[in-house]
């Protein structure tokens, strides 16, 4: 292998992220906005049912992913090109890969064990597919 260049790498990253989230968003948009009621049908039961198929779990973890990186990329690229203290550029790079890293994590974990029939929840909040106590 040739050269590695990082700021190559994280350039080429952003194209290609930037070109998939706009067709993942626009889906996502289309998908929870457009479907019957639009924005009022968006409550705990319909995120739940949705939440419960694994096609759409993998695509919210996936949107979710490459948001954050791509999010996180472009502010390395601006603490890079505008703090010029060393310790103190360095000091944000760490808190900004720590916490995306803890975002990706937690809604990672949220995404794959939530819960869609909680026991004890009202019936009328829960999606149709729960049985009824």
């Amino acid at each position: 292998m040739k050269n590695f260049n990082l700021e190559k790498a994280g350039w080429l990253f952003m194209r290609g992220s930037g070109a998939v989230l706009i067709v993942l968003i626009f889906t996502h948009l289309s998908v929870n906005l457009l479907s019957d009621g639009g924005v009022k049908a968006i409550d705990f039961a319909f995120v739940a049912g949705k939440l419960a198929n694994p096609f759409w779990q993998w695509f919210d973890v996936t949107l979710l992913w490459l948001a954050l990186i791509h999010g996180a990329n472009g502010m390395r690229t601006v603490i890079n090109d505008y703090v010029l203290r060393e310790k103190f550029r360095k000091g944000l790079l760490v808190a900004l890969v720590a916490s995306t890293a803890l975002l990706i994590v937690m809604g990672t974990l949220v995404v794959f064990t939530l819960d869609p029939c909680p026991v004890g929840s009202p019936a009328e909040l829960l999606p149709s597919f729960c049985p009824v106590a």
